[in-house]
């Protein structure tokens, strides 16, 4: 038995979760999510969601896990939501936005403006003495890492100097330079 999958998942107030065709929608203050669904079969008893699945194949096993974990964080996301915050290190980086539109310098020879998906919303802290931060929350834990990681795939933190956009509290390797 899988141990996350067995684990039945709470569904606080203000949350509503249907099961319908295959699709899972859950709908909560901040949005909704709909997620399908294969070779396991989803109930909804007493303010919980049961996944249970038909065998012990491997692939049956193994989307028992996913889609509990995926509902858990389903719910959680539209009861609480999600955020990553992306810490700018090196020297003249700098990040704002107006509205969607996020403006990165990043030491390349031009600024490199993004537009966000409207579900993220983006916030830039720029504090003197402190490394400018990129603040992303939604309701969506896949979309809020996919748009943090195509951030952090700008200039990716580097062993020798630290330098680069990383997670707050991400620890870098750092690398002895050469020795003369």
């Amino acid at each position: 038995m899988s141990r996350i999958g067995k684990n039945p998942v709470t569904v606080p107030e203000g949350v509503t979760v249907d099961v319908k065709d295959n699709v899972i929608t859950v709908k909560g203050k901040l949005g909704e999510l709909t997620q399908e669904y294969s070779d396991v079969t989803v109930k909804v008893e007493d303010n919980d969601v049961i996944v249970e699945r038909s065998s012990d194949f491997k692939d049956h096993r193994a989307k028992h896990g996913l889609y509990r974990a995926l509902v858990h964080n389903m719910i959680e996301g539209v009861s609480t939501g999600w955020t990553k915050q992306l810490e700018l290190v090196g020297v003249g980086y700098r990040a704002s936005n107006q509205g969607q539109r996020l403006d990165l310098a990043l030491g390349f020879s031009h600024n490199i403006v993004l537009d966000i998906a409207p579900e993220v919303k983006v916030e830039t802290i720029s504090e003197k003495g402190k490394n400018p931060i990129v603040k992303l929350t939604s309701h969506d834990k896949q979309l809020v890492g996919q748009v943090a990681a195509k951030i952090r795939g700008f200039r990716k933190p580097e062993p020798y100097k630290g330098k680069g956009v990383r997670f707050v509290g991400e620890q870098i390797r750092r690398k002895a330079g050469k020795s003369a």
